[in-house]
């Protein structure tokens, strides 16, 4: 069983759920606000949320629909003490988010909160037409959106970074007013699914604190898109919908509509053996020509390279025990004095079942021993990102103080 917090609930400083409710004073709600446990709540008596007020706050009904010691009654107004929030709080996120809540049969509601959280981002995102309004909030807390620190003014932007010169009244003594963003691009989560920022504002935007500059993954426009929007029809169609088969029509395949990427992260580990160390290399015998021209010189392959299952990634080899060798071999061994030693190939390949882009490499050497030219060239290219930033606040924080000067 999986149990949810419910919107609007927190745990109090012993450890308890509680959840807010406005005060009733002399028949009128007021816009006090009050948290209460289960254990408290049991006490008083509690108004739903949508019983009928008036202009001044006060319950029209002769006779209001309540809950107390756990019951629901019928009560008068005069006996009401507290009075709910809002409808979707005894509900949770997952639930709120479902459009006309109210009209679902229990065990479907119950599926769907479930599975939108199962929900795969979609290539392009698409923000629901119907919605319950909660989508900006749970997309803004949920942290996959980027929203602005500081109010400002747009200066840069492009794919990965956005440059904001912050607005004057909002830069506090001694700090840069300068905000810099730098967006999640093409990472892997934890569910292997992508998680990819796109920057949603124009050179010369003004944004306010708080304002979404950029979406992430299953985000439109700074709002929860788990889906999309389809037509959809309820008719047989020769038997091919039979009970729960759905059709979908090929324009949906063709354009990609519930098209998602999954980025898959593979590794090699060069260690030390009791026969020597392993090596990451190019020169691999038996290797295709195809597949050698894939691999740098320092035996790992190039990103934006398309792999198939098979291809080899990263080449690497093994020391192994001496085998017997043949006369002729003993005898080149004799005539050119090659060390006595054999090697297997234990190059790191693609699954079976696998295909795709290579997208980024890291590769990691322990403190001491000598870089190769990728892991340097690794190395530089994250160096030139952060002067980068350096750069921009430069130039940003120089032309502000010409302009006063």
């Amino acid at each position: 069983l999986i149990n949810s917090l419910a919107l609007f609930a927190r745990t109090n400083w012993y450890g308890f759920i509680e959840t807010p409710y406005r005060k009733v004073v002399n028949n009128k709600v007021t816009d006090d606000i009050e948290y209460l446990s289960a254990i408290e709540e049991s006490k008083y008596v509690i108004a739903q949320a949508n019983a009928e007020l008036d202009g001044k706050n006060k319950f029209t009904d002769e006779l209001v629909s309540c809950r107390f010691k756990n019951e629901f009654t019928l009560s008068t107004p005069d006996r009401i003490e507290f009075m709910d929030v809002a409808p979707a709080q005894i509900v949770s996120v997952a639930a709120s988010l479902i459009p006309f809540l109210e009209h679902d049969d229990a065990n479907r509601a119950l599926m769907g909160s479930n599975m939108q959280r199962q929900a795969v981002p979609c290539l392009r995102p698409e923000k629901p037409f119907v919605g319950t309004g909660i989508e900006r909030t749970a997309a803004i807390d949920s942290g996959t959106v980027v929203t602005a620190h500081r109010g400002g003014l747009v200066d840069y932007i492009d794919a990965s970074r956005i440059v904001i010169r912050v607005h004057d009244d909002e830069a506090r003594a001694g700090e840069v007013g300068v905000d810099i963003y730098s967006l999640i691009k093409y990472t892997r989560s934890n569910q292997n699914t992508n998680i990819n920022q796109r920057p949603l504002v124009q050179v010369g935007d003004v944004i306010a604190r708080g304002d979404v500059i950029a979406d992430g993954a299953s985000t439109d426009m700074g709002e929860l898109a788990l889906g999309q929007n389809m037509l959809v029809a309820f008719m047989p169609w020769n038997g091919f919908n039979f009970e729960d088969s759905i059709l979908i029509n090929e324009k949906v395949v063709a354009e990609d509509r519930y098209t998602s990427i999954h980025i898959e992260e593979l590794s090699v580990v060069a260690r030390d053996t009791k026969l020597g160390p392993e090596e990451i290399t190019r020169d691999i015998s038996n290797l295709a020509e195809r597949q050698l021209g894939r691999l740098d010189e320092s035996g790992i392959i190039a990103i934006g390279a398309e792999v198939e299952a098979g291809d080899v990634l990263v080449g690497k080899v093994t020391p192994k025990g001496e085998t017997q060798l043949t006369p002729e071999e003993k005898l080149l061994r004799a005539i050119f004095g090659e060390k006595a030693s054999d090697v297997k190939d234990t190059s790191l390949k693609v699954p079976s079942g696998m295909s795709g882009v290579v997208i980024d490499v890291q590769v990691f050497t322990r403190e001491g021993i000598e870089r190769d030219m990728r892991a340097q060239a690794i190395i530089d290219t994250q160096l030139a990102e952060y002067k980068k930033d350096v750069i921009d606040r430069m130039r940003i924080v120089e032309g502000d103080t010409f302009a006063r000067l």
